[in-house]
């Protein structure tokens, strides 16, 4: 039995609390359904890897806002930062007066982005925006239309990237019709392998990709393929070296475009800046947002210089894209990631995490898969070992409890059967610990011990 007890986790009410639950009324009243929220209360302050509600309780943080917070909640050197630069100006949107920072954060990504090729780099405000106009620029470069995505893929929530993505529900259900010339492929799952080595996975994958181009889309109509290299949303499935090689081969034959989207995997998550360091793949094109701007809304598309000066004056960029806040904001948390030890950090707390998740895949039943690289952790939830059916019901009611008792977590999956951690990488070694105790009281309450 794990100890309850708690150090910064401070419950001084139930969740909601009294004054969450007003707030809540007002949200019925005025907010729409649709916007999910994981934890049914309001925060009112956070730093580093808490969050203390409007009721005076304090959370650990382990969704990090849907990995959005790599550098902490308000970092104080990126709050000092946007300190100074709201005393010079917020905004001269960069398409009517051009601003330093812009341009130095454009520097800066080009030189610390995968590959040593010349690049060029333009922003927008979200991870969906910098997917939607890399494919503009992979179209406009190749003179093609289709675009590969790949099974469990997620790639945001406007029309196109929610054609890209792979899962009906929640995203998808009821919006169509969806964006044409969008194409899925399958991407290796080697926990539901159906008894295949990854080797074995992943050469008939791969295998495929030679007859989707006969069966479904001409090699030679494809701009670009789009992968994660490591699935967010679609339950951190992590390929291997191999198989991300042997895309970027394929795209490399037949003259398509590798676009990475770098959005949840991106600045320190997996113990790299970037996710597809560890493959050893220089993407034409990456996407980056969340983690960027500590909070800040920004996202990025590096590429090859040649193909991001295919499109002419006026046809990418957007009012607010690379705003002077979210310039400054970035500027600072690449370099605290770069002098203060970020990716050893990152990849200390995802050996314990790690370590931690294996013990529970050993002590209780319903989990069946322990995975992860760096920081980015997950369980998968099922209801057998054997047959590695998903239990969602049970993921879903383990998430909540963790909340319930200060521990905010995140579930993901097409099945909706994982839970996933995306911690600050600020997270200390003391709260890293009282969260993972939280987690496994959780677990000894809800889930069947294995047998001896």
């Amino acid at each position: 039995m794990a100890s309850t007890q708690t150090k910064f986790i401070q419950l001084k009410t139930a969740i909601p609390g009294p004054k969450a639950q007003e707030l809540l009324a007002r949200k019925e009243s005025h907010v729409p359904r649709g916007p999910f929220n994981t934890v049914p209360t309001f925060v009112e302050k956070a730093e580093g890897a808490l969050l203390t509600d409007v009721d005076g309780n304090t959370f650990i943080d382990f969704g990090g806002a849907i990995g959005t917070i790599n550098a902490g909640h308000c970092p104080p050197a990126v709050v000092e930062a946007l300190k100074e630069q709201l005393d010079q100006y917020i905004h001269t949107c960069f398409h009517v007066m051009m601003y330093e920072p812009y341009v130095q954060l454009a520097e800066t990504l080009n030189r610390i982005t995968p590959g040593t090729h010349p690049k060029k780099t333009f922003f927008l405000n979200s991870g969906a925006e910098a997917v939607e106009n890399a494919v503009k620029i992979a179209r406009k470069y190749t003179g093609r239309k289709a675009i590969i995505s790949f099974e469990r893929g997620f790639h945001g929530r406007t029309l196109l990237a929610m054609s890209l993505t792979s899962k009906v529900r929640p995203y998808k259900y009821q919006f169509g019709p969806f964006a044409p010339d969008v194409y899925k492929m399958s991407y290796p799952y080697y926990y539901r392998a159906g008894g295949m080595t990854p080797e074995e996975c992943d050469e008939q994958v791969l295998r495929r990709f030679e007859d989707f181009f006969l069966g479904e889309v001409a090699a030679d109509d494809v701009a670009a393929v789009i992968m994660e290299p490591v699935q967010g949303e679609g339950g951190f499935v992590i390929p291997s070296k191999r198989f991300v090689q042997g895309v970027k081969a394929i795209c490399e034959k037949y003259g398509i475009l590798f676009i990475a989207d770098e959005v949840q995997t991106g600045f320190g998550r997996t113990g790299k800046m970037f996710a597809m360091e560890h493959f050893g793949v220089d993407p034409d094109l990456i996407v980056m947002s969340k983690s960027l701007g500590a909070g800040l809304p920004i996202s990025a598309v590096t590429g090859r210089a040649e193909i991001m000066e295919a499109p002419n004056p006026g046809e990418i960029g957007g009012t607010y894209g690379g705003s002077p806040l979210g310039c400054v904001a970035a500027l600072k948390v690449i370099e605290m990631m770069e002098q203060d030890g970020f990716m050893d950090r990152a990849n200390r707390i995802g050996e314990r995490i790690l370590q931690k998740f294996e013990e529970f895949r050993e002590r209780f039943v319903q989990v069946g898969d322990a995975r992860g690289i760096g920081a980015m952790c997950a369980i998968e939830i099922v209801k057998d070992k054997t047959t590695k059916e998903p239990d969602k019901e049970l993921t879903a009611k383990i998430a909540q409890t963790c909340c319930q008792r200060g521990l905010v977590v995140l579930s993901a999956g097409l099945y909706s059967n994982v839970i996933r951690i995306l911690s600050p990488l600020v997270i200390t070694d003391e709260q890293l610990e009282e969260g993972l105790r939280v987690m496994e009281n959780v677990l000894e309450e809800l889930c069947t011990p294995a047998q001896a």
